[in-house]
């Protein structure tokens, strides 16, 4: 029996290697793996459909839960995770030195229904006190201008969103005092040039994500991998296949970055990072299903309505094929 051909769009990870090179082969499928950018990844996906299978922003994806007919499904599977306290840029000269310090200010986000800015925003409101609504939100390209928001969004009129303009660029905003701050996935280039005028609003950013895990036991997930749902319904085994691969992918990179007879990842200290990481996290530390990820999904969807994202509060359950829920036992 001919194998389905399948199209999967998602970035070159490390987690992802075996789908891509073939040595995981999803059960009845031929994959073809398209390694491409995030950003490009989800604006062919969102605005054209262009693939059965792709790497989504799980932000966009729950925008999308509200469109008739739904477009997608996803598996829980979540190939990029981080901790976005990082990823909050203050301009020097603005005088934040706390968190607090943000409300009344102009923050820039490259779209406000980003999942990173729905995490940040998150954590800022419930863990140091700063409101949704206590900023002006400037939205537009981080380093090229003209960037606009892929989904149409309708939100609550107490956020407040100001495009900027047409020929500039929120890391060039922040560098020179237009914005005060910035929530970013993307390092800003007016930080990395390293001239001291930008900075993180968290020097010690690594202590304090992992005294954020040690608090809540998130490790916040940012992207989910979506089906096209006119191709799951035709072929609903797809999922649980899918699900199944992904999974084999990613137990051949933990074993790979435990492996001490020659290191496969260019970190000096490699070994000492993934024990370090174990200690705090668990052996799994970067959790794929349903059940292990379900606080950290409720979370996310409290955020994401809080934020004028959701017109109602969803459900874990409703964002995932439901052979991907449970799996059989023995």
């Amino acid at each position: 029996m001919p194998k389905l051909k399948l199209s999967l769009a998602c970035w070159n990870y490390d987690r992802t290697r075996s789908l891509a090179d073939g040595s995981v082969r999803p059960e009845g499928i031929d994959l073809t793996y398209l390694s491409l950018p995030v950003e490009e990844t989800f604006f062919r996906m969102l605005r054209h459909r262009e693939f059965d299978v792709a790497e989504m922003s799980l932000s966009s994806f729950v925008v999308s839960m509200f469109q008739e007919p739904r477009p997608f499904v996803a598996i829980p599977a979540f190939p990029s995770r981080f901790f976005r306290h990082s990823c909050i840029y203050v301009n020097a000269g603005a005088g934040i030195r706390t968190p607090r310090d943000l409300i009344g200010k102009r923050v820039g986000t490259p779209e406000y229904q980003m999942t990173a800015p729905v995490w940040i925003r998150g954590i800022l409101s419930e863990h140091y006190g700063v409101p949704i609504d206590g900023v002006t939100y400037c939205t537009g390209g981080l380093e090229e201008s003209g960037r606009a928001e892929k989904i149409k969004l309708e939100l609550p009129p107490n956020i407040r969103i100001e495009p900027i303009g047409e020929k500039q660029t929120l890391s060039a905003m922040l560098a020179n005092g237009e914005i005060d701050a910035l929530h970013t996935a993307r390092m800003p280039s007016s930080f990395s040039i390293g001239s001291g005028g930008v900075r993180r609003l968290f020097a010690n950013y690594k202590e304090v994500e992992q005294a954020y895990f040690r608090n809540t036991g998130i490790f916040p997930m940012m992207h989910t991998v979506v089906i096209r749902r006119e191709v799951y319904e035709r072929n609903r085994w797809i999922a649980a296949s899918l699900f199944k691969a992904f999974v084999q992918s990613q137990q051949q990179t933990y074993d790979d970055l435990y492996v001490t007879a020659a290191l496969k990842a260019m970190l000096p200290w490699l070994t000492s990072h993934i024990e370090e990481t174990r200690a705090l996290m668990g052996a799994d530390y970067w959790p794929y299903g349903f059940e292990r990820n379900r606080e950290a999904l409720v979370t996310f969807l409290r955020y994401h309505h809080e934020q004028g994202l959701s017109r109602r509060l969803l459900t874990p359950e409703e964002l995932f094929a439901p052979e991907t829920i449970q799996s059989h036992k023995v």
